[in-house]
């Protein structure tokens, strides 16, 4: 609770109140909006100062600042240069109502009394000043894998999350990525000298995209969490609908598919079309549940395939676990199945989960979804003692043992004990008899023991007539505990007996999926554990004979698919379920076979999960098969579609220029001059030469599209490939300006298809740059890729046509056909993906081209540049 300070306590002052404007990157005007709300504090009477704000050279920021007092700053010197920070002593001094404090995760120069920023706000909030401050999402601790993930730049100026959670309020200042990246090209955010660079890294829209996304992601977290708060201070208990939020009730049974899809359903439809989907299974408190946990992990998978999520509460009251759980999660709607309980079962039991959580749900609206699984009934659990056969028949032996024994002992003792202490000694064999043997024997016990006390210590003695009531008494209530007492150590022998069972398969069910992630050969690993665990001879996955269409062979038929234990028990393995001791079905083709002993039903049960695993790991292997064998069909596909076109067009053109020179030479009708001569030979010279070039990369194309093209990736310098492609273009190339880090690491390709892919790729820039704007080709480090970019600044591609430019012989609209004909853009993104790279157009800020071309980086490299490296501080190397 927030109090207001009064003069009564002034010694005391209240800790100001912090306001954060949360933005998801440098640029979309977040100390611009600081800076105007301090402007409007200020015209409302507010005694407001600028504590420190950066204006990064930002023109329109700066103006801003004009008419708020901005508070001088502290000068610290560390290794002999000056730098400023906020002086938190002035601004405590000074003592405004309001404080505005650019940049909270700024870390301060070593010397300055806190380490970080948000520790001086926090001096400044318990001197009772209000601050508005602002922060990036990429600087929230929590977050930071995540964005370095995203964006591949480490942050390491960070905010603990507790300290923006904390803030009285939390304001998020948004921004599109084109409106961004459109502010960033006209040079509102970085000067000019950074802008293609800040636009092709951090500032790409898919980066700006992901950051906005957690921006407000987790200002909804905070939106949330407040709602919470609010709601259980104030003890509210009702639904509030702020989200449609659908919670479906699982109870691993049959119909749960149903009743996920049918909230799906729900949700899809709630006002603005998109609610929450929760499933949820209540468990007993002692951790054992009736489910199969085959069925509950597949209702799991389809609920988190719908977009949902699944949770799992524990309670003995199922309706009151639900009821409890949606009113958490402020749910809206409850989705139930129609009780499978028949109508006899009901009759006996009272009213079921279904009627007990409508009549307890409030303003919970709650769907009852029928289902063809309703009513028939659940049927009743075998009872199985939890205590082994010999334990059994040793406390039937105790039972018939320890009887005659205390009554020897306790005739001796007779003038000194009373009925009441000889019915207790007896009571006390009772429960060492249920310890030892479970209900039955006790039972049994607790009979023979009151025989024997009515016959020898009940008077009359030694008849089985009892004269007083209150020793009729007493004996009744003898046999009531006594057949209590050993209920209730019966029902514990076996609730333990399975949740110990029930953890060994758990821990066996985690062992198997953990072989099944590790190995390289999932399917074998599954039928190995199988065979392990239950100490068959050998296990077999089966799958039924069909013809090439996938339709049932006349005759059926079987074929192993993968076996275990063969080998070192020298048995064959099973080739039909018949020959089988234990089949385990999965679908109508699929069955895990064992052979060696015959399975108890809980022991089925665990063998039907390997099965569903066997299945699943065999779907996936043939999936990873079948997605193998495409990728070379469908490269060969696209390369012989490229090579044809090109045989049929690019030949063309040199040849006709060819022929047409050497035609004119050997024409006897014109007399050609020492010039023309020269001109026309050099025609010929240089038409044949591109024609050679043409053959040559037609000759690699049908290589690679024939998985021959020699592909000899090796770590190399960059540089010196970008040096050699450049050469290729002669005068014409000396024209590109490059920019490559010096510290730049090496790229793992053929240096040789390189130097022709940047070759085609510069000379394509060349042809479309204006004057006196030359292609800029550009290189920078991304995780292990290593990217660079061919930049130019002419008329681009039209919208929607991008995907059109690597289709061979597509120049979108060029009619000038004496520079080819479209094939290089082709070629160089096939051979680039031989050398596992990628080539993708981008569009230029301002207008224009950009090739991005990701190659693969060699770890702990660093390129060595064909020019001088620049000084220390000076930033990549712009060469011409």
């Amino acid at each position: 609770m927030k109090l207001a300070m009064t003069e009564s306590s002034s010694s005391a002052p209240r800790r100001g109140q912090l306001r954060i404007y949360l933005g998801a990157a440098a640029g979309v005007g977040k100390t611009f909006a600081m800076l105007g709300e301090g402007h409007r504090r200020k015209s409302r009477g507010a005694d407001v100062v600028v504590a420190y704000v950066e204006t990064h050279g930002r023109r329109r920021t700066a103006e801003v600042l004009t008419g708020l007092e901005v508070m001088p700053r502290a000068r610290i010197e560390y290794r002999g240069s000056a730098f400023e920070e906020m002086d938190v002593d002035a601004v405590v001094a000074r003592h405004p109502q309001i404080a505005l404090v650019d940049e909270l995760a700024h870390t301060n120069v070593p010397g300055s009394r806190n380490e970080k920023r948000w520790q001086d706000v926090d001096e400044l909030l318990d001197a009772g000043i209000d601050v508005i401050t602002t922060v990036n999402i990429q600087h929230l601790e929590s977050l930071n894998d995540v964005v370095q993930k995203i964006t591949g730049v480490p942050q390491r100026e960070t905010l603990p999350d507790a300290v923006a959670r904390a803030a009285d309020q939390v304001e998020l200042v948004d921004s599109t990525p084109e409106a961004l990246r459109r502010r960033m090209a006209h040079g509102n955010i970085y000067p000019a000298e950074k802008i293609d660079a800040a636009l092709n890294n951090y500032f790409r829209a898919g980066n700006l995209s992901a950051l906005r996304e957690l921006a407000l992601l987790w200002l909804a977290g905070k939106v949330d969490e407040g709602l919470k708060r609010y709601r259980e201070a104030h003890d509210i208990q009702s639904t509030w609908e702020a989200r449609e939020r659908v919670v479906v009730a699982l109870t691993g049974g049959p119909e749960g598919e149903q009743l996920i899809r049918r909230a799906a359903r729900i949700a899809a439809r709630s006002v603005n079309g998109v609610g929450d989907l929760l499933a949820v299974y209540v468990t007993r408190s002692d951790g054992l549940t009736g489910a199969d946990p085959g069925a509950l992990a597949a209702q799991r998978r389809l609920a988190e395939s719908l977009g949902g999520s699944y949770h799992q509460v524990v309670g003995d009251d199922v309706p009151g676990a639900l009821l409890t759980f949606a009113r958490a999660e402020n749910a809206t709607q409850l989705v139930l199945g129609a009780s499978r309980r028949n109508w006899l079962t009901t009759l006996f039991t009272g009213p079921g989960v279904s009627w007990r959580t409508i009549r307890e749900s409030g303003d919970i609206d709650v769907h009852i979804v029928t289902h063809s699984q309703m009513g028939r009934g659940r049927g009743l659990p075998a009872h199985r003692g939890g205590l082994s056969l010999p334990r059994r028949l040793a406390g039937y032996g105790l039972a018939l043992l320890l009887a005659p024994v205390l009554t020897l002992l306790l005739a001796n003792l007779r003038h000194n004990l009373t009925l009441t202490s000889e019915v207790l000694v007896f009571l006390v064999g009772v429960v060492a008899v249920a310890l030892v043997g479970g209900l039955l024997p006790a039972v049994l016990a607790s009979v023979v023991g009151t025989l024997c006390l009515n016959y020898f210590f009940t008077p009359p003695l030694y008849t089985f007539t009892v004269s007083d009531p209150n020793n009729a008494f007493a004996l009744a209530v003898f046999v009531v505990v006594a057949a209590v007492v050993a209920s209730i150590v019966d029902n514990a022998a076996r609730r333990s007996k399975q949740a110990v069972r029930a953890s060994a398969e758990s821990a066996l069910l985690v062992t198997t999926a953990g072989s099944i992630m590790r190995g390289e050969q999932p399917l074998q690993a599954v039928v190995d554990r199988a065979r392990e665990a239950f100490g068959m001879q050998t296990v077999t996955m089966l799958e039924r004979n069909a013809g090439p269409q996938g339709e049932p062979v006349p005759g059926g038929g079987w074929h192993i698919v993968a076996v275990a234990g063969e080998a070192a028990t020298e048995q064959r393995p099973v080739t039909s379920p018949k020959d089988a001791d234990v089949a385990m079905p999965v679908g109508d083709r699929l069955v895990l076979a064992a052979r060696g002993r015959m399975l108890a039903a809980e022991d089925r049960r665990v063998l039907g999960a390997f099965a569903m695993y066997a299945a699943t790991a065999l779907e996936q292997q043939r999936l990873a098969e079948t997605a193998q064998a495409a990728k070379p069909i469908a490269e060969a596909d696209r390369m012989r579609t490229a090579l044809l076109a090109a045989v049929s067009h690019d030949l063309r053109t040199p040849l006709a220029s060819a022929k047409a020179a050497v035609t004119s030479l050997r024409s006897d009708d014109i007399q050609w001059d020492r010039d023309d001569y020269e001109e026309l030979l050099a025609t010929a010279d240089e038409s044949l030469d591109k024609l050679a070039r043409l053959v040559e990369n037609l000759l690699d194309v049908s290589r690679l599209q024939a998985g021959a093209l020699s592909v000899f990736p090796r770590p190399a310098d960059l540089g010196e490939i970008v040096a050699r492609s450049l050469d290729d273009l002669g005068a014409s190339g000396r024209s590109v300006v490059i920019e490559i880090p010096p510290d730049l690491p090496e790229v793992y390709i053929d240096p040789g298809i390189l130097e022709r892919v940047l070759a085609n790729l510069v000379a394509n820039a060349l042809r479309f740059s204006p004057v006196g704007s030359p292609p800029v080709l550009t290189a920078s480090s991304l995780g292990e890729r290593v990217e660079v970019r061919v930049i130019d600044r002419g008329p681009g591609i039209p919208a929607g046509q991008t995907g059109r430019m690597f289709v061979p012989f597509q120049r979108l609209g060029d009619t000038d056909n004496t520079t080819g004909i479209g094939l290089g853009l082709a070629l160089s993104r096939g051979l680039t993906e031989a050398m596992s790279g990628t080539l993708e157009p981008e569009e230029t800020p301002g207008g224009g081209l950009t090739m991005a071309l990701s190659l693969p980086a060699v770890p702990g490299s660093a390129t060595q540049l064909p020019w001088p490296a620049p000084a220390a501080g000076e930033g990549p190397v712009t060469g011409t």
